[in-house]
């Protein structure tokens, strides 16, 4: 069946707020419709540590007119996107990587001569985006995508994920002017708009045992004891808008340790994973605080928001009476449980639960501010080690400068991130804890709350090894990533990657510090496995490289980029300098004329449409576009505060109207200058901020506005 989108507005459509902003927005499926994506299928293939994944996005055009469309899609923050091809008819034309301006010339010049094109451009480690242009009527255009990435243990467990869905982002604190984010979202509960298949093999090498996973209903098969076959159910309900999570474990919790060589056109290069040092159990607990940073914006209200308190009662309810603790609630703003960190009393405990208890979510995200009213807080004393634990979804878009802040920061905390939700962005939760030193944990489901907060509870109870230093001896060793090991908790593996030069030969030694002592570690580098079939790792060194000169910064010189970009151009690789473009010869569209579809993307599952609404929070100062001016006489607070609600409501009665018969009330904080600054809504009780109201107001014109002399909060109730 045909179908055509209508742009739906949350509440109110009208206003045309999705068509002015560029901003996310809300599409009902109707009738007449063309979507381009008709299917996309990935098929994986884990050998030890390694994934291999091959992922097939078919397109389509069901109108009448050539279409380009454009598609924003997940894939993991560790890919090596070394590879892509175009499958038209019996026709496959293998991609080429070009530096990213050149690629979108290629583009274009193939677009404007009437050829079929395809390009595949990185706007961050986990968000790609695919345009396809000059798809004629009845075309069916194949494009397969290819990567590789390390799986690292944690706790001897292992875990794939393959990204479903990229979120909604508020983009209010983005001052870049980026419009990747700017894609139109299906309402929540919609089904797929496209077909969606997985299919998972894993050939460990040793016995696999509790293969299983909590996001999607999967069959699994062995063929033997060290493989895994795994596939997706007919019972999966819309298997898209969520990220496809594996679990796996070796029997007796093995981690694979060991060293892989692979040598090509004279380079060489290895990988090595170290299982780390056996946690002590007498270690010594000492006092902590914490810092609960909990994001109760819009894109986190409902389920999002339950998961939270659950999560954030079990992290409370077991810290000992010597810690320490505080909240901090943000969405557009911020509050405070308490001035000071509280001890974890069972009084002062209950606060804490009562505190989230009547949170309901809503307004943006404005991770920064929040943040950096974190760090602002007093401490239990100036020598208290505090941890600080942001638990959000991390639907924003300013991901290098939060990570710039953290870096800023270092001495003041160490940040551990909780992701929850379905289809959480990992960049931003990987990277806050990684320039940290420190971990994530991922809760998609309200069942996995407690066993995520017992993981978080036994990592940071875990021994560190510090001090860590790798050294070989024989072995000629280069170009090391990273270069310095931090110091990693006893429960997640040492991986290093590098080239060398000679004969693998000779020895690797890892020492460290732990609580029991000096900790050494020494493995003979001819028991490594070097192997033609070990090719993935010149895509996992060059990716490993690029992580750290680019990943999680914000601020470095043109000499980087430069490096980035030979990485990219010399390894095959997408990154965010480099794209890959393919041509197809044949001429199908003289005239150039085509139609841009963006393919809409899934509420991600238990996401409420809300979270539209909270990406497309106003950007910049807050403004009333003024058509006439008159000035009033300054006279007492209740004529100024009457005067002023009558004019409210003759310029924005019809919207108010429309908040009121949802919400029990609605109140309004106007500037001195007639500048709406703050908008909030009664729910059960409780002002809660609205940054979509905000906008919607502030996006239409005011038939009359005026100076009030004095700032003024203007309430209007049912």
């Amino acid at each position: 069946m045909k179908h055509i989108f209508i742009i739906f507005i949350t509440l109110i459509s009208s206003f045309g707020f999705a068509q002015k902003t560029e901003s996310p927005y809300l599409e009902i499926l109707t009738p007449n419709a063309v979507i381009p994506l008709k299917s996309t299928k990935a098929n994986v293939k884990i050998s030890g540590n390694i994934a291999h994944v091959h992922i097939a996005q078919t397109y389509q055009n069901t109108g009448n007119i050539p279409i380009e469309a454009k598609y924003v899609f997940p894939l993991s923050t560790q890919a090596a996107v070394h590879k892509m091809q175009m499958t038209i008819g019996d026709r496959t034309i293998n991609a080429k990587i070009f530096e990213k301006q050149e690629a979108q010339r290629v583009y274009d010049k193939a677009l404007k001569e009437g050829k079929r094109a395809a390009k595949l451009d990185q706007h961050r480690p986990n968000v790609f985006q695919m345009n396809v242009g000059n798809i004629m009527k009845n075309d069916l255009v194949t494009i397969d995508i290819y990567y590789t990435e390390m799986l690292v243990p944690l706790a001897g467990n292992y875990e794939f994920v393959f990204p479903g869905v990229v979120g909604p982002r508020f983009t209010g604190e983005n001052t870049s002017g980026e419009t990747v984010f700017n894609q139109p979202y299906t309402e929540k509960g919609v089904g797929d708009t496209f077909n969606y298949n997985l299919d998972v093999q894993i050939n460990a090498g040793i016995p696999i045992a509790d293969v299983s996973s909590n996001t999607h209903n999967i069959k699994v098969h062995y063929p033997n004891t060290r493989k895994a076959e795994i596939s997706l159910t007919s019972e999966n309900k819309n298997p898209s808008n969520r990220d496809f999570i594996l679990k796996y474990s070796m029997r007796g919790n093995e981690i694979q340790s060991g060293l892989l060589l692979y040598e090509e056109n004279g380079e060489k290069f290895f990988a090595y994973m170290m299982e780390p040092p056996k946690a002590s159990v007498n270690i010594k607990l000492t006092a902590k605080e914490y810092l609960f940073v909990v994001d109760v914006s819009g894109s986190m209200n409902g389920y999002p928001m339950e998961v939270s308190k659950k999560l954030l009662r079990n992290l409370l309810v077991n810290l000992p009476e010597t810690d320490h603790y505080n909240i901090l609630l943000f969405a557009g703003g911020s509050s405070v449980l308490a001035p000071e960190p509280l001890a974890c009393t069972k009084e002062n405990i209950q606060k804490g639960i009562n505190f989230l208890t009547n949170e309901r979510g809503g307004g943006g995200t404005r991770l920064l501010n929040a943040l950096k009213t974190a760090y602002a807080l007093p401490r239990m004393d100036k020598t208290s080690a505090r941890s600080m634990v942001v638990i959000t979804d991390g639907y924003v878009s300013v991901e290098r400068k939060a990570f710039e802040m953290i870096e800023q920061n270092l001495g003041q905390a160490n940040v551990f991130t909780f992701g929850i939700g379905s289809g959480v962005n990992r960049y931003l939760l990987e990277g806050m804890a990684k320039i940290s030193n420190s971990e994530t944990f991922i809760a998609t489901e309200m069942n996995e709350a407690n066993d995520v907060a017992e993981k978080f509870r036994n990592y940071i109870k875990s021994p560190l090894l510090t001090q860590i230093r790798i050294k070989a001896e024989g072995f000629d060793a280069y170009d090391v990533t990273p270069s310095s090991i931090p110091d990693v908790f006893a429960s997640r593996p040492i991986l290093v990657f590098g080239k060398y030069r000679g004969e693998a030969k000779g020895t690797l030694t890892i020492t460290g510090q732990t609580g029991n002592g000096v900790f050494q570690k020494e493995f003979r580098v001819t028991d490594g496995m070097l192997s033609k079939d070990n090719e993935a790792l010149r895509y996992l060194w060059a990716r490993k490289k690029i992580e750290r000169l680019d990943d999680y910064k914000r601020r470095f010189g043109d000499q980087t980029k430069h490096q980035v970009t030979q990485l990219g151009l010399k390894y095959n690789l997408v990154t965010q300098y480099t794209s890959f473009v393919a041509v197809d010869n044949e001429v199908v569209n003289k005239n150039g004329n085509r139609k841009t579809v963006k393919q809409p993307l899934p509420m991600p599952k238990n996401v409420n449409n809300s979270a539209v609404g909270a990406a497309a929070s106003v950007k910049g100062k807050t403004f009333i576009k003024r058509k006439k001016r008159t000035k009033t006489a300054k006279t007492i607070a209740d004529k100024l505060n009457e005067k002023a609600t009558n004019w409210f409501r003759e310029n924005y009665g019809k919207i108010i109207e429309k908040y009121l018969k949802t919400y029990d009330g609605i109140r309004v904080e106007v500037a001195k200058d007639g500048t709406i600054v703050k908008v909030e809504i009664l729910i059960n009780g409780s002002w809660i901020t609205n940054e979509v109201l905000l906008e919607r107001i502030n996006l239409m014109d005011a038939h009359e506005v005026f100076d009030l002399g004095k700032k003024v909060t203007i309430t209007i109730k049912k």
